[in-house]
C-alpha cells in the first residue's frame, strides 16, 4: 500500500525537477543585444557589431546593392536594397559600414557598405553630380601647306599632323 502512493510521488517529483527545452533559435528569431550603451533588435542571423556610433538619420540607396549578416563582404546576403528606397541608418559599425532598418522601423536588417546609401537632403545632389558630362571637342588648327594637303596641329598635344 504504501509502495502504491510512493510510485505516483516518485514521478511527480521527477517531472517537476525538469524544465522545457529552451526554444530552438532559427535565422528569423529576433534577439536582442547591447553593443555601447545601444539596445539592438535584430535577426538571430544578423551578427552582433563590435562598435557602434549611433545615427539615426534618413538615407537612400543609390544602387541595388546587398544588405549583409556581418559588416564585411565575407557574409551571407540577406536581402538587396531598392535602388531610391529610403532607409534608416541606426548607426556606423566596424569598417565603416552602416546599419540599416527600414525606414521608420527599429529593427536591424543587416549592414550594407557606406557608399550604397547617402542622406536623404542629399539624393538628388549626388545623382546630379553622378551623370555624363560631355566632353568638349578639342579643335585643332590647320594650315594649308599646299594646294593638295594641309597640316593640323593637335590642341591637346601640340602635334602637327600632315594630312
Amino acid at each position: 500500500m504504501k509502495l502504491r502512493n510512493l510510485l505516483p510521488l516518485l514521478i511527480v517529483t521527477v517531472l517537476v525537477g525538469c524544465k522545457a527545452p529552451a526554444p530552438t533559435m532559427t535565422d528569423d528569431t529576433l534577439v536582442t543585444s547591447q553593443v555601447n550603451g545601444v539596445t539592438l533588435t535584430h535577426r538571430y542571423i544578423v551578427t552582433v557589431p563590435t562598435e557602434f556610433t549611433p545615427v539615426n538619420a534618413s538615407y537612400r540607396a543609390l544602387y541595388a546593392g546587398s544588405v549583409m549578416n556581418t559588416p564585411d563582404f565575407g557574409g551571407k546576403v540577406l536581402s538587396e536594397l531598392e535602388n531610391g528606397k529610403t532607409y534608416t541608418v541606426l548607426g556606423s559599425v566596424q569598417n565603416g559600414w552602416l546599419a540599416i532598418a527600414e525606414q521608420d522601423q527599429p529593427e536591424l536588417i543587416g549592414y550594407v557598405p557606406p557608399r550604397a546609401l547617402v542622406k536623404s537632403e542629399l539624393y538628388a545632389q549626388t545623382l546630379k553630380k553622378d551623370r555624363p558630362r560631355t566632353r568638349k571637342s578639342s579643335k585643332a588648327t590647320c594650315v594649308n601647306v599646299d594646294s593638295n594637303s594641309k597640316a593640323c596641329q593637335n590642341a591637346n598635344s601640340g602635334t602637327w599632323i600632315i594630312n
